[in-house]
């Protein structure tokens, strides 16, 4: 085609609303833009004045489907400030309701937004008439990662036992017994899944770019470490402007992100890209088995490495039960402040990338807040894509670059009400 207009108002299956919008003339490429039309919803404004203990329960609902990861990165963001150390047993609590909520989107987004592009239909509704025995194998794994989440953080959505220093609200013996005999059983549907998306042919297309993830020396890093980049260098928590320096583009009510390259990616893939040789050997056998070996620089494999992710949560689930229950749970006091001034940076790995949550408090009180969030780090490297996919594209017919170009906004699972932090607000007394 030598003139298309493409014009997406809005793009299904993602959270929140964005555009895609492609102006193709003579055959050349002259607008390709992912355009963010949210509103930004000012979580940091509303951290200032509140008391340090506030931070994580406010922070959760900067998003549903983040709701644990949210509030671990604000959790670790205030004990570093406070100089909180965690106890061993409410690190192993926090990995396991961390991995609920990883099972739990991963299922959602390769499940019901990314399979029925694949099988050939609108959307999960008519999957579900069409292939039933898919959709209620997913809807088994998000009920045992939801129930997960339940017994160690009081509920799925919005956790409400996490605190500073620990947790206010322990699972029983015979809770931990039973869940794990679950995640026993759900191996039959993980062998499942992997058979599913073995079978996806994924469209053939890459582009290198630098990928960025946490990283620790002794495991796959979710909670924690030290950033990593695919390019090479590692950078404490502390230095993370440095690694995302934010700016503004004028399509978009989200910042973009860039590092050593113009753009780069965070996310399953890039996790994986980035610490292959942490992965538990079960979802290693996995990864190799569905064709990623790194570095993997087809976007559209993010779905794949949510697969291996998935297995990985699970394997590393179970050991933490066994651990768990091994020792005898016990119930313990939150870790208290050693000050109650300081600043601090923590950092998780959720489902869509690395989040960054900072903050800077005086007497108790939250002065300064920023957070830094995975899908407005992925942005450029999404519009890269596109910008790199058109031109490879223009013998088919605008519908089919349209599905492509949606799927591959899609594949990145963008959470975008979270990414648009556009404003800055400022209190004068």
């Amino acid at each position: 085609m030598t003139d298309m207009k493409i014009n997406v108002h809005h793009i299904t299956r993602v959270e929140g609303h964005g555009n895609i919008v492609v102006n193709v003339v003579n055959g050349e490429l002259e607008q390709c833009d992912l355009a963010i039309v949210e509103t930004p919803r000012f979580f940091e404004a509303m951290l200032k004045g509140r008391h340090y203990s506030e931070a994580s329960h406010i922070t959760s609902r900067i998003c549903g489907i983040c709701a644990t990861g949210h509030a671990t990165a604000s959790l670790r963001a205030t004990e570093n400030a406070l100089g909180v150390v965690p106890t061993k047993q409410t690190e192993l609590l926090r990995k396991l309701a961390f991995f609920g909520e990883i099972l739990d989107s991963h299922i959602l987004h390769v499940y019901m937004l990314v399979a029925p592009d694949f099988l050939g239909v609108g959307s999960v509704i008519p999957l579900a008439k069409q292939e039933p025995e898919i959709v209620m194998r997913a809807l088994r794994m998000k009920k045992l990662s939801g129930d997960l989440c339940a017994i160690i953080a009081g509920r799925h959505t919005h956790p409400i036992a996490m605190t500073v220093g620990g947790f206010t609200h322990y699972p029983t013996k015979e809770e931990l017994l039973d869940i794990r005999k679950r995640f026993e059983a759900v191996r039959v549907d993980l062998k499942e899944t992997v058979d599913l998306f073995e079978s996806l042919d994924l469209p053939a297309f890459t582009r290198e770019t630098e990928y960025i993830a946490l990283r620790k020396p002794d495991e796959y890093a979710f909670i924690d470490g030290e950033i990593a980049s695919s390019d090479g260098g590692t950078w404490p928590l502390e230095d993370y402007l440095s690694v995302t320096n934010e700016y503004l583009v004028p399509h978009s009510s989200a910042k973009h992100a860039k590092n050593k390259r113009n753009s780069y990616m965070v996310g399953a893939l890039a996790r994986i890209n980035v610490n292959f040789d942490k992965l538990h050997p079960h979802a290693k056998s996995v990864a190799e088995q569905l064709g990623l070996a790194p570095v993997v620089t087809n976007p559209y494999a993010i779905s794949v490495a949510q697969v291996v992710e998935i297995v990985h949560a699970v394997e590393e689930s179970l050991n933490i039960l066994d651990e768990l229950v091994g020792n005898c749970l016990k119930w313990e006091e939150p870790v208290k402040p050693k000050r109650l001034s300081g600043e601090g940076v923590g950092a998780a790995e959720v489902p869509r990338g690395t989040l960054f949550h900072h903050y800077t408090i005086e007497d108790g009180v939250i002065q300064k807040a920023n957070c830094v969030i995975p899908t407005g780090q992925n942005l450029a490297n999404i519009e890269a894509d596109m910008r790199e996919l058109v031109p490879t594209i223009l013998d088919k017919s605008q519908a089919e670059i349209t599905q492509s170009l949606e799927m591959l906004v899609r594949a990145y699972d963008p959470c975008i009400s979270c990414s648009a932090h556009l404003l800055n607000v400022e209190f004068v007394r």
